[in-house]
């Protein structure tokens, strides 16, 4: 007979013999963590792995693209880039959430979290064949009054820099993810009562013609001096949100948490407190279910299956690629997730142009965008972002060079373990 003392205190055995106690059990944001999360905050580092890809293949940009549903040719279509200014496949600024999704190792396991926005910089084009490191930085951590259930919440920010194998930095998020304990979450009704919309043929007319009329600028150039303060950006539709178009995003973009057998086993025994039970099917699993299955997604408040944050933002940068034209480059992208998008719910992005200038030789332009749902709410509130376009007098895109202060704070980088051992972090 086989002894159990080995896998006793395995989460999948703990989870069957206290029947939900292990949840309730690491829900509390204790001060000691807090304490060893502040004391990590600003401290550059590489983290022990990345989260999926470590360089921009021609299938994984494709994928990527096909996971956001993505129709431009600069990211598939190896003869059309041929006649580009490029002359090889390219991949969206937010194919870089590939790479490394969000930071880990800030001391808050037991937490739910999920990501709500973040303030992007792009500083070159990202070619296939490109590889990829990463370094991380904890910044600060404000405590709200949560709305979900009316417990603790935190939002937590930190910087996310990547750099190419030339050493170059590529880009760089200033992430913004909310922390809630999971047992106060789950009481709350806020997100209960919405019901799942119904769509009548008529609806579904709107939105195939939405669809239809999106608008894919390409290869003919979007001047500088043809754009005017007022220019309408988009619309674009995304949805109705369905478990496929969520199963399509992780193909291309990759998981934090889905692993497969022995793999996932022996991550539950080395992260027991990563699991989340779900007591109206009695089971215990990694709480990035909640994109799957409504009966996760009810256990922090909400009634049904919601998609991924990093995938609502990369829609966003959707509509500016779709806009700017080939020649085009997206240099900043901010945005902020404020309600949960549930499976059947349609988002709508939209914007106006807002200001037009050049500076360093850049010639930019303000977009404030935003998107709503079926509902008319903001599913995401306005917010600038900016795109540098070619000129018929300056010429083609000058590309941005990040701040010195960033290239110097990634010279200090050092690999996380090394700095743990050394009591630095």
């Amino acid at each position: 007979m086989t002894s159990n003392t080995k896998w006793e205190e395995h989460p999948r055995i703990t989870s069957i013999d206290r029947k939900g106690k292990l949840a309730g059990e690491h829900e509390k944001f204790t001060p000691e963590q807090q304490e060893r999360r502040l004391f990590r905050t600003n401290k550059p580092f590489y983290p022990r792995d990345l989260l999926y890809n470590t360089q921009a293949s021609i299938d994984g940009i494709r994928h990527f693209a096909d996971g956001i549903g993505d129709m431009n040719p600069l990211f598939r279509d190896k003869e059309y880039v041929k006649r580009s200014k490029y002359g090889s496949i390219i991949a969206p600024g937010s194919y870089l959430y590939t790479v490394h999704w969000t930071i880990r190792g800030a001391g808050a396991s037991g937490l739910h979290a999920w990501y709500v926005g973040g303030d992007w910089e792009w500083y070159r084009p990202i070619f296939a064949g490109d590889e990829f490191k990463v370094v991380c930085v904890i910044r600060e951590l404000v405590e709200k009054r949560g709305k979900m259930g009316g417990g603790r919440t935190w939002i937590d920010y930190g910087d996310v820099v990547f750099l190419n194998q030339k050493g170059e930095i590529v880009g760089k998020e200033h992430q913004h993810t909310v922390r809630a304990e999971r047992e106060a979450a789950g009481s709350s009704r806020k997100y209960r009562a919405i019901q799942k919309p119904i769509y009548t043929n008529e609806d579904w007319v709107r939105i195939l013609d939405m669809y239809d009329k999106e608008e894919l600028r390409g290869s003919k150039p979007r001047y500088w001096e043809d754009v005017e303060v007022g220019d309408k950006v988009g619309p674009m539709i995304k949805g109705p949100l369905s478990v496929r178009d969520e199963i399509t995003w992780l193909m291309g973009a990759g998981s934090p948490f889905f692993r497969a057998h022995k793999m996932e086993f022996e991550w539950e025994m080395r992260h027991p407190k990563a699991l989340e039970y779900v007591a109206e099917t009695g089971e215990v699993d990694v709480p990035e279910l909640v994109h799957i299955f409504d009966s996760f997604a009810r256990t922090i408040g909400v009634e049904r299956a919601y998609d991924y944050g990093h995938q609502r933002m990369s829609w966003l940068c959707n509509l500016f690629t779709n806009w700017m034209g080939d020649d085009g480059f997206l240099w900043k992208m901010s945005g902020d997730e404020r309600v949960f998008n549930q499976v059947g719910d349609i988002t709508t992005f939209e914007g106006k142009v807002t200001q037009k200038y050049i500076e360093d030789g850049k010639c930019c332009v303000d977009i404030e965008a935003g998107a709503k749902n079926q509902r008319d709410e903001w599913s995401m509130p306005l917010h600038t972002s900016t795109v540098i376009l070619p000129s018929r007098k300056y010429g083609a895109v000058v590309y941005p060079d990040p701040a010195p202060e960033l290239a110097e704070e990634v010279k200090k980088a050092r690999p996380l373990d090394e700095m743990i051992a050394e009591g630095l972090i």
